[in-house]
């Protein structure tokens, strides 16, 4: 097993009636004034925004909201919101939402402190602090509220890329599984498919580290048999904390340690996707290419995927434990191939490219672009 360095410090408060406490936490932190953002205005309707003014306003708190971040996080947002927080020189940001808040809110926490925020995207500057970071999840999946990471797309160049740094880890996350209760399931799925392509990424890197391996098949059970639980009852608190907490140690760093920093393409290759059609969500455009992926790359390591069929799917071969995924993403009445997400085969070329911008894809295997073309290939409905 290799050396390995690890670390998450963000501390995490979990549980039912756990909102109200941000307020105090916040004050205790020593802010006063803060940024305040949000997405498209649910919160305004499960109870979380209402919870979360009344216990910033209990320990006056000023809040300066921004509101707005959709879906697939753009720059033109982050912009905005930059400027707002340096016009109004806030002191700390508190993101309330799911991924695409929290990686916006990241790359505000950054860009406050640059000079242009998309320089530390395209690496041509390093993010040595950041303003500090809270958050209040209210959708699971992404698990940025556990790591350091973000992706923000580009409109203008269409390219979906990430940062990641020390100073963007969050000081404190509130989690409260009850505040996701009311989610569209679409959105409950695309987090679980999310989740589990996290721990792919990792697992399939793997050779020795059977605490890491371990670890990533019992999350990807629990994923699988919570979200078959919530298909029947979306009411269900257990099941919804346990696949809430389950989603957030998927990236949180623990299943990924000593696996070389996974692999990572069947997201690169998904962020194409994206990058060009950002209606598609990103946990649904990645049960679309990582079956594919699977398929392509099974032979680079044979061992680990034949152990992920047996271990996790329960089936004799990969094309077989393949076969029982897409199944399992039907019945989640999720995409399967890229006519289900809306994207034609005449678009391939066009995808495959837009993966490549920033270079080679993979860890495991240095994709040419004909490699991606042909994985995109076996995401075609027979």
């Amino acid at each position: 097993m290799d050396n390995f360095n690890y670390q998450n410090p963000v501390k995490i408060i979990f549980g039912k009636n756990t909102i109200p406490q941000i307020g105090p936490r916040i004050k205790k932190a020593g802010f006063q004034k803060i940024l305040l953002l949000a997405g498209q205005g649910s919160i305004r309707k499960n109870g979380v925004y209402e919870a979360v003014s009344a216990s910033l306003k209990s320990q006056g708190i000023e809040a300066v909201e921004v509101w707005g971040v959709r879906p697939n996080p753009v720059l033109s947002k982050v912009r905005e919101a930059i400027k707002i927080a340096r016009d109004k020189n806030v002191q700390a940001i508190l993101a309330i939402g799911g991924g695409s808040v929290i990686d916006s809110a990241k790359a505000v926490a950054a860009g406050f402190y640059l000079e242009d925020i998309w320089s530390a995207f395209e690496d041509r500057l390093d993010i040595e602090r950041a303003l500090p970071l809270f958050t209040v999840l209210t959708v699971s999946g992404a698990a940025s509220e556990m790591n350091q990471w973000a992706v923000v797309t580009n409109e203008a160049e269409h390219k979906k890329w990430s940062i990641g740094a020390n100073p963007l880890f969050p000081i404190l996350t509130i989690i409260d599984p009850s505040a996701q209760m009311s989610l569209p399931w679409p959105q409950t799925v695309s987090g679980a498919v999310d989740a589990i392509a996290h721990l792919l990424e990792n697992f399939f890197m793997g050779t020795d580290q059977e605490v890491s391996l371990s670890i990533g098949e019992a999350l990807m059970r629990t994923i699988f048999k919570m979200t078959d639980t919530l298909l029947k009852n979306p009411q269900d608190y257990d099941a919804r904390a346990n696949l809430v907490w389950a989603a957030g140690l998927a990236h949180s760093g623990l299943p990924a340690v000593a696996m070389k920093g996974g692999d990572w393409s069947a997201h690169g290759i998904e962020h194409g996707f994206s990058a060009l059609h950002p209606e598609v969500a990103h946990g649904a455009g990645l049960g679309v290419v990582f079956p594919a992926w699977i398929l392509y790359m099974q032979k680079v390591n044979p061992p680990i995927f034949k152990r992920w069929a047996k271990n996790v799917m329960n089936a004799r071969t990969v094309p077989e434990a393949v076969k029982k995924f897409r199944a399992i993403l039907k019945k989640w009445q999720a995409p399967v191939w890229l006519s289900d997400l809306g994207i034609n085969e005449s678009e391939i070329k066009a995808i495959a490219q837009n993966a490549n911008l920033r270079g080679a894809l993979g860890n495991l295997k240095k994709f040419s672009i004909k490699d991606i073309e042909s994985i995109l290939e076996l995401t075609l409905k027979p």
